[in-house]
């Protein structure tokens, strides 16, 4: 079971939380009875063997999936209460997603694809631009503004995936796995030692990173540093059948 220190607010609390999957062999209990409680300000990180369930957890806190069981409250809502037009927009306004693969527009300027998350919240023309311009400041993407994400590296991609995940200044980031797919080893060591903590002091005060790496990424190569780098390391075992 996963628990954590009570605090006094929560930015994502989860009471309970099992998810059994039915397969042709029988029911797989991915997640059993997990409690998880994040302050603001906190900087967590979800580690844990492949297919022990960090994704599926994650997915359930972010309400992308639903527990079998138990209770998920996000910025004090309780996600079983809301309907998938609620969730998307606590998602929209409130939370930034980012995943091992950016899913960038190949077609759009770096600068375009991260305004395409401002667009949502129908903010004027100047005032995206702004943001999206100091967001792939922050991850060290100013001279690369105006290339199409075709033209990037791997890993240049995945920092423009991670400024629009921060563009739109959400409550807390949850994070799948971000440094699997950058350039090189030292493209990961500058990430995890200087990125992730620029943008941790984006709002201290608000901020939560939820960090989902498999023990073989964070063994081998500097997310072992980031993980290192949380508040709080959570970890998972193997799911049962």
């Amino acid at each position: 079971m996963i628990t954590s220190t009570i605090a006094t607010t929560a930015i994502v609390e989860a009471r309970g939380i099992t998810r059994d999957f039915q397969t042709g062999s029988g029911i797989v209990h991915v997640l059993r009875g997990i409690d998880l409680r994040t302050s603001p300000g906190e900087f967590v990180a979800l580690r844990g063997r492949s297919g022990s369930g960090k994704t599926t957890l994650l997915n359930i806190l972010v309400g992308l999936d639903d527990p079998t069981r138990g209770q998920v409250s996000v910025l004090g809502q309780d996600l079983a209460k809301m309907n998938e037009a609620a969730r998307a927009s606590l998602r929209r306004e409130s939370i930034g997603l980012l995943f091992q693969n950016a899913h960038l527009f190949p077609a759009l300027t770096a600068l375009e694809n991260v305004e395409v998350a401002l667009r949502l919240l129908c903010l004027p023309s100047t005032e995206r631009t702004n943001r999206a311009l100091e967001a792939l400041e922050l991850v060290g993407l100013a001279a690369r503004v105006h290339h199409r994400a075709m033209e990037l590296s791997g890993g240049e991609q995945q920092r423009v995936a991670l400024a629009r995940a921060l563009v739109h200044r959400p409550r807390f980031v949850a994070a799948d796995e971000p440094t699997g797919n950058l350039d090189s080893v030292t493209g990961r060591s500058r990430i995890a030692n200087s990125r992730w903590r620029n943008c941790e002091r984006i709002n201290r005060n608000n901020f939560v990173i939820l960090l989902v790496h498999g023990l073989a990424i964070l063994i081998v190569s500097a997310p072992t540093r980031l993980a290192n780098d949380a508040t709080r390391l959570v970890l998972r075992t193997q799911a049962r059948r």
